[in-house]
C-alpha cells in the first residue's frame, strides 16, 4: 500500500504530494534510462567519435582538420549564420564576403541547419571551436544515425554497430575532412530510422499497422528538413530517395501489398511531407534567384566530366586512410580530382555485403532489392564515366531532374552506396551471430564458449581498423592585428584561393563587408576586383575600389611575395588622399 510522506518533508510536483514508492522507484528509472540501449548507443557514438577523430578534441581552438581553406570557410559559414540570425535574419544569405555582391551565402551549400549554433559565442576562436566540434558531433550522428536504422530494420546490436561505424568512417570520407556539407550524413540515416519506425517498417516484419507511431513519423520528416537546410551537395538525391520510397509505399498500398495505414499516419505522412517541401522550397529559393542573377553558375555535363570517379575510383581510398592510404597512391596519381574520386566505402564491409547474399537475417527478395539498389546507386555515382558516358545514367538524370544541374560531383552518390551496403552486412553480421550463438549454447560452462563469444566481435573489429585515419591537423593561422579593427567595406591583399578563407574567418571579430570570398561559385566580380588591384596603390585600382564602396585595404606583408600584389607596398600617388600606416606584420590604406 503506498503511503504518503506529510507535508513540509514530503517532495511536491505542481502542487500534489509525491508517493513515497514514486520517490524510491526514481532512482531505479534513472539506471534504466542510463542503461538503455540507446542512451549507451548515443554515449558510445559519441565516445568513438572522439577516438576516431583525434586530435580534433585535443585542440580545439588552434587546429583544424585536413587544411585551412574550405574547413576556415565553413566555420565562417557558421558564424555568420549565427550572427544573422541575431541581427537581421531576412538578410542571411547577404553575408559580409564577397562585397558588394548578393546572395553569397548560395555559393555553396550554406550549413543554415547549424546556424542556431553559430550564436554561442564570437569571433575566430569560438568560430574554430564551433567547428571542430560539429567536425565530432557529425561522425557521432552519422553514427547513431545508421545504428537507429539497422536496428528498426531488425539487425541485432552487433550488426547495427558494423553498419554505424562503416557509415559514419568509411574510408571515402577521409578525403572531405574538410567539406562538413558531405561529412554531415547523420540525418539522412536517422530520419529514415524514425520514417521506418513511425510506420512500423522492419526488413524481417514487413509493414505492421499496429506498430504504427504518428510522433515518430512527424519527428522523422523533421529531422530529414533540417538536412536539407545543411545543403543541397546531399540534400537533393536525399529528397529524391524519400519521394521514391514514397511512391513504392503508394503502389504497394493500393496494390495490396501492405496493411491499410490508419488515418492518423496517413496524417503525419502528409504534414511531415508538407513541413519538408515547404523546407526545401525555402532553401531552394535563394539558388534559383543565384542561378537567375548568374547563368554561369548552373553546372554543364562537362563540369560533370572533369568530377565524375572511374570504376576503380570506387575501390581506391584517399591518402588519409591509415590502412589503405600509402598502398593506393599509385591509382590515386590516375585521378583528374582525387578527393572527389576516391570513393573507397571499405572493404571489409563490401566483403560482409558480399557475405550478406548468401548468410544474412535479412530474406532473400530482400537481399536481391538491396543489393540491385547498391549496384544502381555505383553506377550512378560514375557519373560520365558510366557506360555511354552516363547518358543512361546520371546525365540523363542530370538533365531532365530538377536541382541536379546545381550538383557537379555524381561520386558522392557514394553516401548512398555506402548506407546500402552497411545494411547488407548488419543482416550478414546479424545471422553470424544467430549462429555464434547456437555454438555458444553448445559450448555453455567450457573455455570455449568464451572464444566463441569473442570471435562474433570480429567483424565489428575488421570494420574498425579500416576507420582509423591520418588526417592532417593544420594551426588555424592568427588575425592579424590590423584587421580586427578595421572598418568596412575592406579588402584584404592578396585575395586568392589561399588567403580568403583565413581572411573570411577572421571577419567573424565584428563581421565588417569584406571583398574577399572564396567559396564552390566566384562571381566574375571578384576575378575583375584581383586583376584591377595587381596595380594597388596605383590610382586606377584606387578609383575602381572607389566606385564599389571599398574604402580600406589591408596588405599582408607576408604574405603577397610571389603573388600579383608584390608591388601593393608602394606610396599612393600625390594629391590621392591615402593614408597609409603599418600596423604589425601589415599595411592599412585608407581614404
Amino acid at each position: 500500500m503506498n503511503t504518503l510522506i506529510s507535508a513540509p518533508e514530503s517532495p511536491k510536483a505542481g502542487g500534489k504530494e509525491v508517493c513515497a514508492s514514486d520517490v524510491a522507484k526514481a532512482p531505479g528509472r534513472m539506471r534504466r534510462v542510463l542503461a538503455h540501449e540507446w542512451t549507451l548507443a548515443a554515449t558510445g557514438s559519441v565516445l568513438l567519435a572522439v577516438l576516431l577523430t583525434w586530435p580534433t578534441a585535443r585542440y580545439l581552438t588552434t587546429t583544424i582538420p585536413q587544411d585551412v581553406y574550405d574547413p576556415l570557410l565553413q566555420a565562417w559559414q557558421i558564424a555568420w549564420g549565427g550572427h544573422a540570425l541575431t541581427t537581421a535574419p531576412a538578410a542571411v544569405w547577404d553575408t559580409n564576403a564577397f562585397f558588394p555582391e548578393r546572395l553569397s551565402l548560395a555559393y555553396s551549400d550554406s550549413l543554415l541547419g547549424y546556424a542556431p549554433l553559430g550564436m554561442v559565442g564570437s569571433g575566430a576562436t569560438a568560430a574554430v571551436a564551433r567547428y571542430n566540434l560539429l567536425y565530432v558531433l557529425v561522425h557521432a550522428l552519422a553514427f547513431f544515425g545508421a545504428y537507429a536504422l539497422t536496428r528498426q530494420l531488425g539487425s541485432r546490436i552487433l550488426g547495427a554497430l558494423v553498419a554505424g561505424t562503416a557509415f559514419a568512417y568509411a574510408p571515402w570520407r577521409l578525403a572531405h575532412g574538410g567539406h562538413l556539407n558531405i561529412l554531415s550524413t547523420g540525418g539522412i540515416a536517422l530520419a529514415l530510422a524514425m520514417l521506418a519506425r513511425g510506420h512500423g517498417f522492419s526488413l524481417r516484419d514487413g509493414y505492421r499497422a499496429g506498430r504504427a507511431r504518428p510522433g515518430w513519423i512527424l519527428a522523422g520528416w523533421a529531422v530529414a528538413a533540417w538536412q536539407i537546410t545543411l545543403g543541397f551537395g546531399l540534400g537533393i538525391a536525399f529528397g529524391y530517395v524519400l519521394l521514391v520510397i514514397g511512391v513504392i509505399m503508394a503502389i504497394a498500398l493500393l496494390r495490396g501489398h501492405r496493411p491499410s495505414a490508419p488515418r492518423r499516419v496517413l496524417i503525419g505522412d502528409l504534414a511531415g511531407g508538407a513541413l519538408f517541401t515547404v523546407a526545401t522550397a525555402l532553401m531552394a529559393r535563394p539558388y534559383l534567384r543565384l542561378a537567375e542573377m548568374y547563368p554561369t553558375a548552373r553546372r554543364t555535363v562537362t563540369d560533370l566530366a572533369q568530377y565524375s570517379p572511374p570504376l576503380r575510383g570506387l575501390l581506391t581510398a584517399p591518402a588519409e586512410s591509415w590502412l589503405w592510404g600509402h598502398s593506393h597512391q599509385e591509382v590515386r596519381a590516375t585521378l583528374a580530382a582525387p578527393a572527389e574520386m576516391t570513393l573507397l566505402p571499405g572493404f571489409f564491409l563490401i566483403g560482409a555485403a558480399v557475405v550478406g547474399l548468401g548468410l544474412s537475417v535479412w530474406r532473400p527478395r530482400t537481399r536481391l532489392w538491396l543489393a540491385g539498389a547498391t549496384v544502381l546507386a555505383g553506377y550512378l555515382a560514375l557519373g560520365t564515366q558510366a557506360w555511354g558516358q552516363g547518358e543512361y545514367g546520371y546525365v540523363f538524370l542530370f538533365r531532365h531532374l530538377p536541382g541536379l544541374d546545381a550538383i557537379r560531383t555524381p561520386g558522392r552518390l557514394v553516401v548512398w552506396v555506402t548506407l546500402l551496403l552497411a545494411v547488407q552486412a548488419a543482416g550478414a553480421v546479424s545471422a553470424f551471430c544467430d549462429r555464434m550463438d547456437v555454438v555458444a549454447r553448445r559450448e555453455r560452462g567450457s573455455g570455449r564458449n568464451i572464444l566463441v563469444r569473442l570471435a562474433m566481435l570480429a567483424p565489428a573489429l575488421l570494420v574498425a581498423v579500416e576507420c582509423f585515419n591520418v588526417t592532417p591537423h593544420p594551426r588555424v593561422p592568427t588575425a592579424p592585428a590590423a584587421l580586427l579593427d578595421a572598418r568596412g567595406p575592406v579588402l584584404v591583399l592578396p585575395s586568392d584561393l589561399m588567403t580568403d578563407p583565413a581572411v573570411m574567418l577572421w571577419s567573424t571579430n565584428g563581421f565588417p563587408q569584406i571583398a574577399n570570398g572564396s567559396s564552390g561559385y566566384s562571381p566574375a566580380s571578384q576575378e575583375q576586383t584581383r586583376a584591377v588591384t595587381a596595380g594597388f596603390p596605383g590610382a586606377e585600382s584606387i578609383a575602381y575600389l572607389r566606385t564599389i564602396g571599398v574604402r580600406t585595404v589591408v596588405v599582408l606583408r607576408d604574405r603577397i611575395p610571389g603573388t600579383r600584389w608584390q608591388y601593393a607596398l608602394g606610396e599612393p600617388g600625390a594629391g590621392s588622399s591615402v593614408s597609409r600606416r603599418d600596423v604589425g606584420p601589415a599595411t592599412v590604406f585608407t581614404w
